[in-house]
């Protein structure tokens, strides 16, 4: 593929923004609504102002992470991909693909792979199942690649089913388990022994993961060759800005060897 037809595919491809356009439009819809009540009970205008930064600042996220902006989010999810210290022979499990960025990713940088992606869809995010496969069909890896419908907590897999496994910022999404680490666990036990793993999610976040360490002696305890931890948060890349709890600034990556 040359640099032209390439450059054609990342127009044609859709994967997503982090922050989705409803996250831009809505406080913004209400800051203006506040605007025009003020009008009437000024204090409100307090309200309004709140409302519109809300909405510069998720204009802002928004930008830094689109492809045309800060190319933000394709760069934290390459991580995911760099840590997962793999041959490409075999098999590849995607939880949580979305509209399958990291999916493609893995089978254009691993030829000789297979990958299966599977997600729940719907919701709050603007993903799909169609989008996933017709962005791989522009990539040029449809042969390569199947996409099901299915819960983290709840693998349609066998023990041991994959060479490698990885995730992106989904296990804290899953609505159907209560304890997250048990989501942690379930992606585990569909990895081959010896096979690697790489999941990056808000790890740091104390009240759904507790702490770290405890966490990484918690995955070791389930019979886990190896595992280490990243502060995503770290990458000099990042802007501070967007380095907030509720952004990207408690997110980091588990990654390791079963």
């Amino acid at each position: 593929m040359d640099e032209t037809e390439e450059n054609m595919n990342k127009k044609d491809t859709n994967y997503g923004n982090w922050v989705p356009n409803k996250y831009v439009y809505i406080p913004g819809l209400i800051g203006m609504l506040f605007v025009v009540v003020s009008y009437f009970y000024y204090p409100v205008i307090i309200l309004a102002i709140i409302f519109l930064m809300i909405t510069m600042y998720t204009s802002y996220a928004r930008a830094q992470f689109a492809p045309e902006g800060g190319d933000l989010q394709v760069k934290i999810q390459n991580l995911v991909l760099d840590e997962l210290k793999w041959d490409g022979d075999g098999k590849l499990l995607d939880i949580g693909c979305g509209n399958a960025p990291l999916t493609i990713k893995a089978l254009k940088q691993y030829p000789h792979a297979y990958a299966t992606g599977i997600d729940y869809w719907g919701g709050m995010w603007d993903f799909s199942k169609d989008v996933c496969e017709k962005n791989a069909e522009i990539e040029g890896v449809e042969n390569r690649v199947t996409f099901l419908k299915a819960s983290a907590s709840d693998l349609p897999f066998e023990d041991e089913s994959f060479d490698a496994v990885m995730s992106n910022m989904v296990f804290h999404e899953v609505k159907d388990s209560a304890d997250k680490k048990m989501v942690i666990k379930e992606a585990l036990r569909v990895v081959k022994k010896g096979g690697v793993f790489s999941f990056q999610d808000i790890f740091e976040e104390k009240r759904i993961y507790g702490n770290i360490d405890d966490l990484l002696d918690t995955i070791m305890d389930w019979g886990i060759e190896e595992v280490n931890f990243i502060h995503t948060s770290d990458y000099d890349f990042i802007p501070r800005s967007l380095k907030l709890p509720f952004m990207v600034g408690n997110i980091g990556i588990i990654h390791g060897r079963k």
